[in-house]
């Protein structure tokens, strides 16, 4: 499947107007000052040859990290300018750029436009007011509403950033945030569980303790429920949690602190769905034929869980079934787990049956199949 690729152009706090108590842009992006406009180009050209000629379906130009649209319109112009003759030249086809909901009018979309940007992702955070105000965030939700619907009536294509665990977070505000961003309908989305860095207003909270950060247990269990929601509104989620960089996840000088930051957290996160729907298919796969109430099911299966080791201890045989669990390439390692905590999870929790993992390209990406396994004896998964 052809994919999209994106030439990044870090401003980091350029254009924002104040400090939300989570933000180290210097620190999230690796890189302590700003892209000059003369730095443009040269990151382009850099990009340029490892991209072009890989049959990608789509190249973007993406200025992240500050507020673009909060720097001087004659700055957004220039970077924008670089950007454009790239696109008009047809060797980028989109521009894409990030800021604030309360950095978006109608002089700031024509201006845009002119310069073809594409998609205007805005760091929302949360929807709820408590929340964006321990934030720091400096505005409340009703802006947000109001600056999604003229970039979509402007004719752009929108994107939501939302962030999970900030101050004043629940599992229930962070839900109530999604599902009100789903009914703006973006085109796109990106998921970030809080991660505590250094310098930061958050850290000294945390230090204070004034701030409790999520466990890696709640903020699987309510992303993985956010993911869900977009997922099912048809909104692609292309990010969940921060990348990966030096300064964040380095073993040396790590800005995040708290063990609040995971290197394969989007894995956590589609390990889990999967986990869900592969033991979904498994229990109704149980139940065929039996006519038995679920109740019943599941007293019988406890029975036989605990025989198991008789039947299959050495010289007693092994009559367990046997199940195939089946994905396309690019969700095996979801369908494994991370670590393979998956194939952990079912084998010890079901010891009267025998688990194979199968790649069949057929299913749709996040897709996937539980049948009873045909074959006879058993080779390395594949």
């Amino acid at each position: 499947m052809k994919q999209n690729a994106i030439i990044p152009i870090f401003i980091p706090h350029k254009g924002c107007p104040n400090d939300c108590v989570f933000c180290n842009q210097k620190k999230i992006t690796a890189r302590q000052k700003p892209f000059e406009i003369s730095d443009v180009r040269g990151r382009i050209e850099e990009y340029l040859p490892t991209l072009l000629g890989r049959g990608l379906s789509t190249l973007e130009i993406a200025f992240f990290g500050g507020s673009f649209t909060g720097i001087p319109l004659e700055e957004q112009q220039a970077y924008l300018a670089v950007a454009k003759e790239y696109k008009d030249r047809g060797l980028v086809q989109r521009i894409r750029l990030s800021t604030r909901p309360d950095y978006i009018d109608d002089r700031i979309l024509e201006n845009l436009r002119i310069w073809g940007v594409d998609l205007i992702e805005l760091g929302v955070q949360s929807l709820d007011p408590e929340v964006l105000r321990r934030s720091n965030r400096g505005h409340g939700p009703q802006i947000v509403y109001e600056s999604a619907a003229k970039i979509r009536e402007a004719g752009f294509e929108l994107g939501i950033q939302l962030m999970i665990g900030l101050p004043g977070d629940t599992k229930e505000k962070s839900l109530y945030s999604v599902r009100e961003a789903v009914g703006m309908k973006p085109a796109v989305a990106r998921l970030y569980p809080t991660v505590i860095l250094k310098e930061t207003a958050l850290y000294e909270d945390w230090k204070s303790g004034r701030f409790q950060p999520f466990s890696q247990e709640a903020m699987v269990d309510v992303t993985k429920e956010m993911y869900r929601i977009l997922r099912d509104a048809g909104v692609n989620v292309i990010r969940v949690g921060l990348k990966s960089t030096d300064l964040i996840s380095g073993k040396e000088g790590s800005a995040a602190v708290a063990e609040t930051y995971h290197p394969a957290f989007r894995q956590l996160i589609c390990a889990e769905l999967a986990k869900e729907e592969l033991e979904r298919q498994l229990t109704a796969l149980l139940a065929e034929g039996t006519g038995r109430p679920p109740e019943e099911r599941e007293r019988m299966a406890g029975q036989e869980r605990s025989q198991v080791r008789e039947r299959t201890a050495p010289g007693g045989g092994n009559s367990r079934r046997r199940v195939l669990f089946s994905s396309c390439g690019e969700s095996f390692s979801d369908m494994i787990g991370n670590r393979g905590s998956n194939r952990a999870y079912f084998e010890e929790k079901y010891p009267e049956l025998l688990f194979r993992f199968c790649r069949d390209d057929s299913l749709g990406q996040e897709r996937y199949r539980a049948e009873w396994d045909q074959r006879t004896g058993r080779r390395p998964d594949r």
